[in-house]
């Protein structure tokens, strides 16, 4: 193996902190270019894309099997994702915005989930093992993140009455499906 030049601590720390304006310097041109109408959270087709790769991963097992169904099935859960975090307070919809925001660039995507392709063409098990890795990363701020992703869409899906059947929950009383 070739002697490789060692990287000093000064050069290790000078570059992740250029990695990190970097990255918030993308967030927020992300955020100035993609503004929303004032106090209403729109997905726009990058954040729609990232949900759509997202949400099979999640939603695994869950989905019909026929592809129209479950194409259907995807655009209902995407749309009622986006309902539930228009009901969130304004801050918490201003932090999921900075989460799309971050898996719409490209070089964030790469680094944070380790998708090299568009969303479009994710593959369903690289999106299940990044979901994975933020399920247990050791830093508080990925396992949030996952946290988020996993409860709008497990949320939003089941709070459709098209889902009931498959858990065998009835509905609430008194209130038919």
């Amino acid at each position: 193996m070739a002697n490789l030049p060692r990287t000093s601590r000064r050069t290790f720390l000078a570059v992740g902190g250029l990695a990190a304006l970097a990255l918030g310097a993308g967030g927020a041109w992300y955020r100035a270019t993609h503004t929303p109408a004032a106090h209403r959270f729109a997905l726009d087709g990058e954040a729609r894309a990232a949900l759509h790769a997202i949400a099979p991963a999640i939603l695994d097992g869950a989905l019909a099997h026929d592809p129209g169904r479950r194409a259907q099935q995807l655009k209902s859960a995407i749309d009622a994702v986006e309902a539930a975090i228009r009901g969130l307070p304004q801050a918490t919809q201003e932090e999921v915005q900075d989460l799309f925001g971050l898996l719409a660039l490209r070089p964030a995507r790469r680094l944070l989930t380790g998708v090299p392709t568009g969303w479009e063409s994710a593959d369903i098990g690289h999106v299940s093992a990044f979901l994975q890795d933020w399920r247990v990363h050791r830093l508080g701020m990925m396992r949030s993140a996952y946290g988020a992703l996993h409860d709008l869409v497990l949320g939003a899906w089941y709070a459709q009455p098209a889902s009931w059947d498959a858990i065998g929950y009835p509905g609430p009383p008194g209130v038919p499906a």
